[in-house]
């Protein structure tokens, strides 16, 4: 699945809407905050929204943050943002974030998450859900940032395969 070493961290997706939501943000906050205390890196599309939202809560928490952009330049990410690439790929840069993450979490969602989700299923990568797409099979629900970071970590670390050479 993912090819992490051991005590290389992991790279913990999360995906949401892109407009800003007061409610869905408060939670994608908690769910970056979390990703950095454990130690991981958190990877996202790097816009706004909970993408922003996610970012501030782990650079808050002292964390790393990585945006995969859909634009041509790295100005156009969020202003928490250790790491902006540019892809020039539009909304097909969903697929490289589901692929460069080891787990997802979709915290909420439009149309954009869902291709993110399905791209994630698709290649074997687990999805967490928070207030997201329920009726997807595949997608492990749960209901609150601190239970979504923890499911991540479980699913990453049981089964996870770490393979040599990054």
């Amino acid at each position: 699945m993912g090819d992490a070493q051991r005590g290389d961290p992991l790279y913990l997706g999360v995906v949401g809407a892109g407009d800003e939501n007061e409610e869905t943000d408060a939670v994608a906050f908690e769910v970056g905050a979390g990703i950095a205390k454990a130690g991981e890196i958190l990877i996202c599309g790097g816009l706004g929204g909970v993408m922003t939202a996610a970012a501030r809560g782990a650079r808050a928490a002292g964390g790393r943050t990585v945006g995969i952009l859909p634009g041509d330049s790295r100005a156009h990410g969020n202003s928490y943002l250790d790491v902006a690439i540019p892809t020039g790929m539009g909304e097909m840069r969903n697929a490289l974030i589901a692929r460069a993450a080891d787990v997802l979490i979709a915290v909420g969602g439009e149309y954009g998450t869902l291709s993110e989700i399905a791209f994630a299923l698709k290649i074997g990568k687990p999805v967490v859900g928070l207030h997201s797409w329920s009726a997807i099979d595949g997608i492990l629900q749960t209901e609150s940032a601190e239970e979504a970071v923890a499911t991540a970590l479980r699913l990453a670390g049981s089964g996870y395969e770490r393979r040599p050479g990054r």
